[in-house]
């Protein structure tokens, strides 16, 4: 049986009398690549938010690794946030910090180290994300987005997490970057063993790489399963863009 990293159970949120998520309920189990996918507002990224204990749910459960969030202290909530790795949408690296201090900024912040350590344990995680030693000592400003976002990747890979969540990984670029983004996620699942949640609009992307794709709009989950089992589900909002999913793919040898 497979081990279950994110379960959600019966999930809603209200924010000023508004439901943002409406029953929601779902797995992730470890190892998988999980996409969610929705538009502006459709309440994907108020999934991450409960899974990192930013937010507590009206109603329901959130269980991380097997504790329910909502009910963890501070200390215990920390524990399980360091098991997780967090790549933001815009990369939210640091403009004034060298690329080796962004990717490590945790031990920065957290813990006492040498230099020459930290130094070494950026251009490790670096590497895993295929940009060479001459970065180092870069800034943001220095790289293209392609660039900035392996960095934003790297730091989230810095605390080896069991679970790195990517909110928007191929937001703002390229087509050609964007599916090179795509094969380092797999790549990275694949090395480390860890298990990727995905928030995206980019159907491209969710149908290529994902074992399981979730479909969230206004709140309600509108389909969830395996790509070529969802892209056959009858739902009207599916179907509207599923014609243009299966043309992409087909032209990508899919």
């Amino acid at each position: 049986m497979s081990e279950i990293v994110v379960k959600l159970e019966n999930v809603y949120k209200e924010i000023g009398g508004r439901i943002i998520l409406n029953n929601i309920s779902f797995e992730v189990k470890k190892g998988e690549i999980f996409s969610i996918i929705g538009g502006s507002g459709s309440g994907k990224t108020s999934i991450t938010k409960l899974i990192v204990g930013l937010w507590k749910p009206t109603k329901g459960r959130v269980l991380v690794f097997g504790k329910d969030v909502a009910r963890l202290n501070k200390f215990e909530l920390n524990e399980v946030r360091r098991k997780i790795g967090y790549v933001f949408q815009e990369g939210a690296l640091f403009d004034s910090y060298k690329v080796w201090e962004n990717v490590v900024f945790y031990y920065l912040e957290k813990e006492s180290r040498p230099e020459k350590e930290l130094r070494e344990l950026a251009l490790e995680k670096l590497k895993m994300v295929n940009l060479k030693e001459e970065v180092l000592d870069l800034y943001p400003s220095d790289l293209s987005g392609g660039m900035r976002k392996r960095v934003a990747i790297a730091r989230a890979l810095a605390t080896n997490p069991e679970l790195v969540i990517y909110d928007e990984p191929t937001s703002g670029l390229d087509p050609i970057t964007s599916r090179r983004i795509d094969e380092l996620v797999v790549e990275l699942r694949d090395k480390t063993g860890s298990t990727a949640l995905i928030v995206t609009h980019d159907m491209i992307s969710a149908f290529t790489i994902s074992d399981r794709v979730l479909v969230i709009k206004e709140g309600n989950i509108i389909a969830i399963g395996r790509p070529f089992e969802v892209m056959e589900y009858p739902d009207p909002y599916i179907q509207s863009f599923v014609g243009d999913i299966k043309s992409c793919l087909k032209a990508l040898h899919v």
